[in-house]
């Protein structure tokens, strides 16, 4: 019935679970609000699609059927939660996390980007920031992740392979408990 308010939910659902299945051959990069939003959408489109299976007895494709099994495997999905060292990101990466875990998915690192740790700055403004980021890199440490990395303000947006692997060879830190 494509009058059904979920008809869109259920293409991007398996837009989405054919983009996962092909990350056994390549990288899947998807980038998603940091909320429960993506989670209960996958949950409701998922929970829809085996409805419709179910009353027209038509077969869901493998990518459907094995997209959380694929999203749970740690060795095919690593989940990177990327947040700014900001209150609300922080929390926000945080919730999201929670969410992750109760799906059982279990995020692989965190990222912090755009930091001013470490800057040599002499502005007292870009000090006074760069003293609050101290708290939330801590907190993210300590309290959330396993593995934390953390990139420092670019003056340009890295673009292409070549410019990220220029950052992660000279401007990637990383710390793991």
């Amino acid at each position: 019935d494509l009058r059904s308010p979920c008809t869109e939910e259920i293409a991007v659902f398996r837009a989405f679970a054919r983009e996962v299945g092909h990350g056994a051959n390549r990288f899947v990069v998807l980038d998603t609000a940091p909320t429960g939003h993506t989670l209960l959408l996958l949950d409701a489109s998922e929970a829809y699609n085996r409805e419709l299976q179910r009353q027209t007895r038509s077969t869901q494709p493998e990518s459907v059927m094995r997209l959380l099994e694929r999203l749970r495997d740690p060795v095919f999905t690593r989940i990177l939660l990327v947040t700014l060292p900001e209150a609300t990101p922080v929390h926000e990466a945080a919730a999201l996390q929670e969410d992750l875990r109760r799906a059982h998915i279990e995020p692989f690192a965190w990222v912090i980007n755009q930091s001013l740790l470490h800057s040599g700055s002499c502005d007292p403004l870009l000090q006074c920031r760069e003293e609050s980021e101290h708290r939330y890199l801590r907190e993210v440490v300590q309290k959330h992740a396993t593995r934390t990395a953390w990139l420092p303000w670019q003056p340009e947006e890295p673009t292409g392979p070549d410019a990220l692997a220029r950052l992660a060879a000279t401007g990637l830190k990383t710390t793991s408990r």
